[in-house]
């Protein structure tokens, strides 16, 4: 049985393409939209294919109103890009991503799973990097009572077991930051995890940007993330 697991699309339309999978069932992480021009295209993917999906923080600034929270260095276009995206994206999308839960539980071929977009303490906001501490992770997982917890929102790829749960990051679809500019996702199948990197024309994603209402530094910053998969 194979599983998809998806995250941070960031309503790039280029590199979401390049996911051709033969699965079972999808797993959706949250942020379909902001960052690129695109959300439609995005949230279309994730209301037709994912079998369970979550809300990320940027999902629910788009469809709220809410911050979207997001880092000092990208908190300015993050804004913009969310301001842009609410206007752009139908009443019905934004309704469908109000409605996505920030958590979810699921069984999967015999394993328990637990997904949230950012943290199970913090299910929209807080970041856990790769190099987060194991004492850090200890407390996350207290209330955590499944075989794997699934997360994105650091767009940076992770396999991690503490304890009895494995904890799995399957990267940014549409914009990683581990300093490779490919599409990155993951497979789940019967308990192995394989990492998925495909290459894409990110300068499509970059062209996109023209449509999007940013000022000149903000369209640089996101196309310069597009180009090299870091800051």
């Amino acid at each position: 049985m194979r599983l998809l697991i998806v995250s941070d699309i960031h309503a790039n339309r280029a590199a979401l393409e390049k996911i051709d999978e033969n699965v079972d069932a999808v797993a959706f992480l949250g942020d379909a939209v902001d960052y690129g021009a695109d959300a439609d295209a995005a949230v279309g993917w994730v209301r037709r294919w994912a079998t369970h999906a979550i809300r990320g923080n940027h999902d629910h600034a788009v469809a709220t109103g809410a911050a979207t929270r997001a880092s000092p260095a990208m908190a300015a276009v993050a804004e913009a890009c969310a301001t842009w995206t609410r206007a752009a994206l139908p009443e019905t999308d934004r309704v469908f991503l109000a409605g996505l839960p920030v958590r979810a539980s699921f069984e999967f071929a015999g394993a328990r799973f637990e997904a949230v977009h950012a943290a199970p303490s913090d299910p929209l906001y807080r970041y856990l990097p790769p190099e987060t501490s194991e004492g850090a992770w200890r407390r996350e997982l207290q209330g955590v009572h499944a075989d794997w917890l699934l997360y994105g929102h650091t767009h940076r790829p992770l396999l991690r077991r503490i304890g009895a749960v494995t904890i799995l990051n399957p990267g940014s679809v549409g914009q990683p930051r581990d300093g490779a500019p490919f599409v990155s996702y993951a497979i789940w199948e019967d308990g192995d995890v394989a990492f998925i990197r495909r290459a894409y024309d990110a300068e499509v994603g970059c062209r996109r940007l023209a449509h999007v209402t940013l000022d000149r530094r903000g369209r640089a910053q996101l196309r310069r993330l597009l180009r090299r998969g870091s800051g």
